[in-house]
């Protein structure tokens, strides 16, 4: 989620969006929804902003208009239930290409969304 201070002013120097690029927007967008509960607005045909989860602001988007970046920056998500993760993710489409594996802050996953965009998600226990 985007950082703020008290004034609800973006913090300096911190993550403040992430843009995951993308083959097929609508697929994407079902992808993100049916595994992680995740709403968007839109902003035309190539491109869907990522909800943050409190309020209108966006923490991403997804973009059709750039081909998948192999080797790009790992997105990290967080899960309560690190499983129940992996089966959502599995259900709407994605792959789960690493783990789950135990790692020193408790357990992680990687997966594949239906564009070939690897993602991370890890769970404190």
């Amino acid at each position: 989620m985007t950082e703020q201070d008290d004034t609800g002013a973006h913090v300096h120097h911190t993550i403040d969006y992430v843009e995951i690029n993308v083959t097929d927007l609508p697929a994407a967008r079902a992808f993100y929804a049916a595994a992680f509960g995740w709403t968007f607005n839109d902003h035309g045909p190539e491109y869907a902003g990522i909800r943050w989860v409190e309020g209108d602001g966006e923490v991403g988007g997804l973009n059709a208009a750039r081909a998948p970046v192999r080797g790009g920056p790992l997105v990290l998500l967080w899960s309560a239930d690190l499983d129940a993760t992996a089966t959502a993710i599995t259900a709407a489409g994605g792959v789960v290409v690493e783990g789950p594996y135990a790692f020193p802050g408790g357990r992680r996953l990687h997966f594949t969304d239906p564009s070939g965009n690897e993602l991370g998600v890890w769970a404190s226990r």
